[in-house]
């Protein structure tokens, strides 16, 4: 059984940083495409960062040069390093796993539970 635990969120200042972790458990870790999604209040989920499995890594604009997305496979974990954030960062930030092995990214159906972000 697939699983994703988010952890990391809170409260941070504008121009400051947090570190987002994705725990995964239940399927070969490094053979997925995965991503940080997130959902604002009122607005749609939107995807902010996909690593596949062989570490081509992409980023919504409003995230590039500030945000990092990386893999441990040793340790089965996704991490999102972000950096100078503004306020519209705030959201619910998901973790997900594309559905398919070895996947193009372009379907997720296994998500975790989300972590609040709020920037001030």
């Amino acid at each position: 059984q697939v699983q994703l635990v988010e952890s990391g969120g809170g409260s941070a200042q504008a121009g400051g940083s947090v570190r987002l972790s994705c725990a995964a458990s239940g399927y070969t870790f490094s053979t997925y495409c995965m991503a940080w999604f997130r959902q604002a209040p009122g607005k749609e989920r939107d995807r902010v960062a996909t690593m596949d499995g062989v570490g081509t890594t992409t980023y919504a604009d409003s995230v590039k040069g500030r945000f990092t997305i990386s893999k441990d496979n040793a340790k089965n974990t996704l991490e999102l390093q972000m950096n100078s954030l503004k306020t519209e960062d705030t959201a619910v930030y998901y973790c997900a796993r594309d559905r398919y092995y070895r996947g193009p990214g372009r379907l997720f159906d296994n998500w975790g539970q989300g972590t609040q972000v709020t920037v001030s």
